[in-house]
């Protein structure tokens, strides 16, 4: 097996100015002394202050909302259009208080889209923002030109309409914009929402499927609030990874409470969230069914107590309730890897909170269990990869150079199969997120991966110190001059630079140099 070149130009954006060491010293050792020991003492105050919980603080006051189902209209070819505006708007986050926000269809995140494999859809996308935005389908198989990345711009007053078909197993996948250097403040600001799949498989299969009753999807964000109740984008004075928030919000919602009729409920987690990892269980360490992840469907349940999401994960669950009963759905202090005793607590490695709580009504509708089998896996074959391509994620680079939109940097031939070695080398946590593929993991920080590891997915933690083999497909669709992305979805380290792009092409076929950013004819946006 080969292993491939970086197929990267010989471009390094220019660094900032570098600290340089004062050309003087004091006279006094007591000043030296005030000097090192000022530091040392903010530090350790800023640390001790660092860690964040609400276990056992909140009083699930409030009825968790439920993002509504789009419904879509059909034209006369029969193609699905979605029809999603994004807008600022005026929310209650918190109890009482008035928060700016940006939302699809509405002041926070956006509706639920669903569609069916093999359906053709159309997305009209308009944009009433005060600023330039875009749209990714996070998780989706399409054309480069659909994708929604940072080289598909809509302005305001402007309308994106890309369209496929759906091609791609049941699953649970989200939007959200992906603007460059500007995803993290678009996204936490409310723009987001979650895209359902289904195929002729998973509806076969008894599982809890009746959306917003026994189906829940749960967007889970943590937020930083000022004392007027808008929203803070306010860092520590040590942020490696980005915005860290003490509130959590669960479709919007704070304090929630779901009110469950049946005897299992189906969530679908997602880490929505700028930067911080959640490791799910129940408060009192009740078993559940993890079903599906990133893509899709499992082939079969997988029992387990803790599923651990980094941003723009998915995973589905089934839990069982008992009649009158009430529990906490808890994110306990993740694994984030071999990060120093210092990092660790500004990474959110100490942090813990109380998500969601589930109350049973007395008399429950009784569900079937979840099957033994669910589906089988349209995972890519190790066997048939045709290489290795090597990334190495360093603190805000990857393969030593950050974004530069006009550069590609490695091209792919159409209809093969790859391993990629991602390689953690910087001491904080990353993730890695491939656009238009699902992957499967092979390794695992030198081990075979866990059974949460065990579906297809799209995006997947990277620990300081290691490395993740994973082998990937891409089918499909070429495009030598509209590029896919891949970075990583701690949304501060992708606004920074640790992105990287990606053309799919025909043997033989060339790159191109991408059409430039925003120029017309190329983000296919109208005047509406």
């Amino acid at each position: 097996m080969r292993v491939f070149g970086s197929d990267r130009w010989d471009a390094r954006r220019e660094r900032g100015p570098r600290s340089r060491a004062h050309k003087f010293l004091t006279r006094a050792g007591l000043v030296v002394f005030v000097l090192l020991a000022i530091p040392t003492a903010a530090a350790a105050l800023l640390w001790s202050r660092a860690e964040t919980s609400n276990v056992g603080q909140l009083e699930f006051e409030r009825k968790l909302a439920i993002p509504p189902l789009l419904e879509p209209t059909e034209d006369e070819a029969g193609t699905k259009v979605f029809d999603l505006e994004m807008s600022e708007g005026t929310s209650e986050l918190l109890v009482g208080e008035a928060t700016h926000t940006w939302g699809f269809n509405g002041p926070y995140l956006g509706p639920t889209l669903r569609a069916s494999r093999g359906d053709r859809v159309r997305m009209r996308v308009s944009n009433a923002l005060p600023e330039t935005s875009t749209v990714h389908w996070h998780g989706m198989h399409l054309p480069a030109a659909a994708d929604g990345g940072p080289h598909q711009t809509i302005e305001p007053g402007k309308t994106w309409s890309p369209s496929w078909t759906i091609d791609q197993p049941a699953a649970s996948l989200w939007y959200h914009p992906h603007m460059m250097g500007e995803t993290e403040e678009h996204v936490y600001r409310g723009l987001a929402g979650v895209f359902i799949l289904d195929d002729p498989r998973s509806d076969e299969l008894e599982l809890p499927r009746e959306y917003g009753v026994d189906d829940i999807p749960l967007i889970v964000q943590d937020k930083r609030f000022e004392e007027d109740g808008e929203l803070s984008d306010s860092q520590g004075l040590i942020s490696p990874i980005g915005q860290l928030g003490d509130q959590i919000l669960v479709n919007g919602t704070s304090d929630p409470y779901l009110t469950i009729s049946t005897t299992r409920v189906r969530l679908r987690l997602l880490n929505g969230s700028s930067a911080r990892s959640y490791d799910f269980g129940f408060a009192d360490d009740r078993e559940f069914d993890l079903i599906a992840t990133d893509g899709g469907l499992l082939e079969a349940p997988e029992p387990m107590d803790r599923i651990q999401l980094s941003p723009g994960e998915r995973a589905e669950i089934v839990v069982e309730v008992e009649p009158g009963e009430e529990v906490v759905l808890r994110s306990f202090e993740p694994d984030l890897g071999a990060v120093d005793f210092f990092n660790a607590r500004f990474v959110g490695a100490d942090d813990s909170f109380d998500i969601l709580e589930l109350r049973a009504e007395d008399e429950l509708e009784e569900s079937p269990p979840v099957p033994t089998v669910l589906t089988p896996q349209e995972a890519p074959d190790a066997s048939e990869a045709q290489g290795v391509r090597r990334f190495e994620l360093g603190s805000r680079d990857i393969n030593d150079v950050e974004m530069d939109m006009s550069r590609v940097d490695q091209t792919v031939p159409v209809d093969t199969t790859e391993i990629w070695e991602i390689e953690n080398r910087a001491g904080i946590p990353h993730n890695f997120h491939v656009h238009d593929t699902r992957f499967e993991v092979l390794e695992y920080a030198g081990e075979p991966p866990e059974a949460a590891l065990g579906g297809l997915k799209d995006t997947v933690l990277i620990p300081p110190g290691e490395t993740v083999r994973i082998v990937v497909r891409f089918s499909g669709y070429t495009d030598p001059s509209t590029p896919y992305m891949f970075h990583c979805h701690l949304l501060e380290h992708e606004d920074r630079g640790m992105m990287g792009q990606f053309v799919v092409v025909e043997p033989g076929e060339d790159a191109e140099e991408p059409t430039a950013h925003g120029e017309p004819g190329h983000n296919h946006a109208e005047d509406h």
